[in-house]
């Protein structure tokens, strides 16, 4: 594989699993309004009252939110370009932070990483920045670097509206952006009572306008957010259809996302676990390290080699 290819298919990837944090452990705000606190929603128990949908959706946001921490277990895919797990920690107290270990199971991203000698990487999120462990295949084509650095401002410079939207999220980011969507489509039933690995939850579920949800889960002007509807046009992204289920603490549990690209069906299953679990996520050492925007350069002097 030659240089600049290689370096291309490692940013390819590395990019994917910035998006499977987001997606995990993401959000904005809605401006709903409800109890504070962890947990304590009049629902459980036989003779409470029982809550509206949308009450208990605003008494789950909040306790998620202010949980701080979660265990995370998901699985992605997305038509024939990927399909992966990711499993690890993350925190939202103060920014993203954690480690997701990212393991490419198939699709032509499955491939790439086969080209590169690894089909897992680990993922690290800090507050300012993104890090992505590539295989030692990839260190030798980039100095002897194994670890590739996305600054969230760089996301917005390089990335247009896109990526100045994804540094919004990163930066602004709780594991419950699920929750959030149903409280901001204006589109959420309640399904039912179920078991979820053998947890007691209520399941609710419900459709969104991704674009819409856009302007009102960001700090994006209007210029940056009409550019961000045209690409998720272009992309075939227009509704998606969210479920999640709660359990009696009114923590999120297990969310269901699933929608339409043009790269082809998407679907991501998350569940959360041990809320409050302690988190880490170091910097790499410098050394290791090559800078996201450094090696695009990098790519565009090389296109011909």
């Amino acid at each position: 594989m030659k240089c600049t290819t290689l370096r291309r298919a490692g940013l390819s990837v590395a990019a994917a699993a910035l998006l499977t944090g987001v997606t995990a452990c993401s959000g904005g705000s809605d401006g709903s309004n409800g109890s504070d606190g962890f947990g304590g929603s009049e629902k459980s128990g036989d003779s409470s009252p029982r809550l509206s949908p949308v009450a208990a959706l605003r008494t789950a946001e909040k306790s998620t939110d202010g949980a701080d921490s979660a265990k995370v277990e998901s699985t992605t895919t997305m038509g024939s370009v990927m399909s992966m797990t990711a499993d690890g920690a993350l925190g939202w107290g103060d920014g993203l932070t954690g480690t997701l270990t990212i393991t490419y199971t198939g699709g032509t991203m499955a491939d790439t990483m086969r080209q590169m000698g690894t089909t897992s990487m680990e993922a690290r999120y800090l507050p300012d920045a993104y890090y992505a462990r590539m295989g030692d295949t990839f260190a030798e084509q980039a100095g002897g670097k194994h670890w590739i650095r996305y600054a969230y401002d760089d996301l917005e410079s390089l990335g247009g509206s896109s990526g100045a939207y994804l540094k919004d999220q990163m930066q602004n980011t709780t594991p419950n952006q699920s929750v959030k969507l149903l409280l901001a489509s204006g589109d959420v039933r309640e399904v039912g009572e179920e078991k979820v690995r053998g947890q007691r939850t209520t399941h609710y579920s419900g459709t969104v306008e991704v674009a819409d949800l856009a302007e009102k889960n960001s700090n994006l002007g209007q210029s940056q957010l009409d550019d961000l509807r045209k690409t998720l046009e272009q992309a075939g992204v227009t509704t998606e259809t969210v479920d999640i289920w709660v359990d009696d603490r009114d923590l999120l549990v297990k969310k269901v996302e699933k929608g339409e690209t043009t790269a082809g069906a998407y679907n991501q299953t998350a569940y959360y676990t041990d809320y409050g679990t302690e988190v880490f996520a170091e910097v790499p050492p410098a050394s290791d390290t090559a800078d996201f925007s450094e090696l695009v350069k990098q790519q565009g002097a090389g296109t011909g080699s």
